[in-house]
């Protein structure tokens, strides 16, 4: 198979990078696409800043002209310097199924690592955690949720025949939204009720939600900080984070705890399931997208988790019950039956354990691969 690659240097080999999935894995029902907008905004170093320390090279690989794979390879100096690696990532590979397509791709990344001083390749794995991370390896006849990889069984089989083998898991519970507050969190809610060093902020609006957002993420860089990864957000970044996700947000669905001097000391973001109305829109909020999005929202029996945390020195006092609680009664008034608990590491035991206690089950697995690079 003849295959030539192309190294994206122009606005139209982006255009192609970007869109090249959508023709890939076209028909297939379960493949969701990105949200464009925030995939340009990805590509972008004015948007992005952490393409302002890092080396970042995207390939394309064509055969009989027509464009049939993608990568991407990503160098974080920034991280690396932190953390005293020398390590590599691939990222936003997507490819038909063809061994030799996959290691076309995947070769080149490595020896433009290896040309840089890299001695190790992980991926798929992108600037920080808070890009999709690994591939999807079990539970793959389930739609994924935002923020998650989407990508066909196949892919997994081509990465692990070019030699590479596991860095890390992560897991994904599903769990049933339960009428009440389970038995074995009751006592525990009487206690936590009663403290009045803290009490629980909920939201009816938008403009009440707001103020909160950029100490919410100020509060995750101070407990993500031990995470495989994880990269301290700046003030700038915040807040762009806050002016994207606010608008989507259902502020019902956002529970946070302070404490008496109005310290945010622990929250959690959850939203409605829209995996099947970013399907129907096409990755594409204009000109109908954001309808079938909203509409998706509305219909769903799925609440996804997406973030959450509780500052160190409150952890073990059942601030997550106290959130618990109002959040299983706030998902039932919008008739939500299950919770998807999004990515969480395989050696998070006790993150794991709450989800075990709610009756929750792993449904999905993601896995990043690693590759020491001779």
């Amino acid at each position: 198979m003849d295959i030539v690659l192309k190294v994206v240097d122009s606005q139209t080999l982006l255009k192609e990078f970007i869109f090249l999935p959508e023709k890939i894995y076209k028909g297939d029902s379960r493949w969701v696409p990105p949200m464009y907008a925030d995939e340009w905004n990805f590509h972008n170093p004015k948007q992005n800043k952490a393409l302002a320390y890092s080396d970042v090279i995207r390939v394309i690989a064509y055969h009989h002209n027509q464009p049939v794979g993608r990568i991407m390879g990503i160098i974080n100096h920034k991280y690396n310097c932190d953390h005293h690696e020398q390590t590599a990532r691939f990222f936003a590979l997507d490819c038909i199924n063809d061994q030799p397509v996959a290691h076309a791709l995947i070769e080149y990344i490595e020896h433009w690592a290896k040309a840089r001083g890299m001695n190790k390749i992980i991926g798929p794995y992108g600037f920080s955690d808070k890009d999709p991370q690994g591939l999807q390896i079990e539970g793959l006849d389930l739609l994924p949720v935002i923020a998650t990889p989407t990508n066909p069984a196949y892919l997994q089989i081509l990465v692990e025949k070019e030699g590479y083998q596991k860095e890390l898991d992560c897991v994904s519970y599903q769990m049933p939204i339960p009428e009440t507050l389970p038995s074995v969190y009751q006592k525990i809610f009487g206690r936590v009720s009663a403290n009045k060093n803290v009490h629980l902020v909920e939201f009816t609006k938008k403009s009440q939600l707001k103020p909160f957002i950029v100490p919410l993420f100020r509060l995750v860089n101070e407990t993500y900080a031990p995470l495989f990864g994880f990269v301290p957000m700046t003030e700038e970044e915040m807040k762009k984070f806050a002016a994207q996700y606010l608008p989507v947000l259902a502020p019902e669905l956002v529970k946070v705890v302070v404490n008496m001097a109005g310290e945010m000391v622990a929250f959690v973001v959850s939203m409605p399931d829209m995996s099947a109305g970013i399907q129907k829109a096409k990755g594409r909020l204009f000109p109908f997208g954001f309808i079938h999005i909203l509409s998706s929202m509305k219909k769903t029996n799925q609440l996804n988790l997406l973030l959450g945390a509780i500052k160190p020195s409150y952890r073990g006092k059942g601030l997550n019950v106290l959130m618990g609680k109002a959040l299983i009664e706030s998902a039932r008034k919008r008739n939500l039956q299950v919770m998807d608990s999004h990515l969480i590491l395989e050696k998070n035991l006790i993150m794991r354990a709450e989800c075990e206690k709610l009756g929750g089950v792993i449904r999905k697995r993601y896995r990043v691969y690693q590759k020491l690079l001779a």
